[in-house]
């Protein structure tokens, strides 16, 4: 079973990047962030309880989010891996989230961080905004999401790295270039 975390700021290409990889290896997409914003759209009990939280800019508990994802998990239990896009953005949700795939034998076969400057990011961002009108992209709410990004989502790296299981990857450039890049790490897992 393949399962990987994709790693990047707001803007990285992940979402890009994961929609090429889901295809090519048939893996299960796991996304807090379009978890949320489909709850958020159907007014559900989670969607009402995070709406504020992400409108603000800021991290849903550990608590939530994990029980999310373990939902999710379990809820597919035919897949062939999962492909984890936007989690973990903290060493406790990493080790939360370690822990629970070991305990399911369907450890974490690698993390992938897409490196992108601020400058690239806050480009890619406004244009992405233009285009779908996500409220999370708004000029505020993004400087924010980065700064949370370079702050304290940044520190899950070297908990993987010292795992062994972390490979950075540059994220500018040709998507098909970094495509190509991400599978021949992927292939070699």
């Amino acid at each position: 079973m393949l399962n990987l975390v994709l790693f990047g700021p707001p803007g990285a290409g992940k979402g890009t990047q994961s929609a090429k990889l889901i295809d090519k290896y048939d893996l299960h997409h796991i996304s807090t962030g379009d978890m949320f914003r489909a709850h958020i759209k159907d007014q559900t009990e989670l969607g009402k309880q995070v709406s504020q939280i992400i409108a603000d800019g800021n991290l849903v508990p550990d608590s939530v989010t994990i029980a999310m994802l373990e939902e999710e998990i379990n809820n597919n239990p035919d897949a062939k891996g999962f492909i984890f896009d936007g989690f973990p953005r903290t060493v406790a949700q990493a080790e939360a989230l370690d822990a629970f795939m070991e305990s399911n034998n369907m450890p974490i076969s690698g993390v992938i961080a897409l490196d992108v400057d601020e400058t690239e990011l806050t480009q890619r961002i406004a244009k992405r905004q233009e285009i779908s009108g996500r409220a999370d992209d708004a000029a505020d709410k993004l400087k924010k999401r980065i700064e949370e990004y370079f702050g304290k989502t940044i520190h899950v790296l070297p908990y993987y790295e010292g795992k062994g299981k972390l490979t950075k990857v540059n994220g500018i450039g040709e998507i098909e270039s970094i495509f190509s890049e991400l599978t021949s790490i992927i292939d070699r897992y």
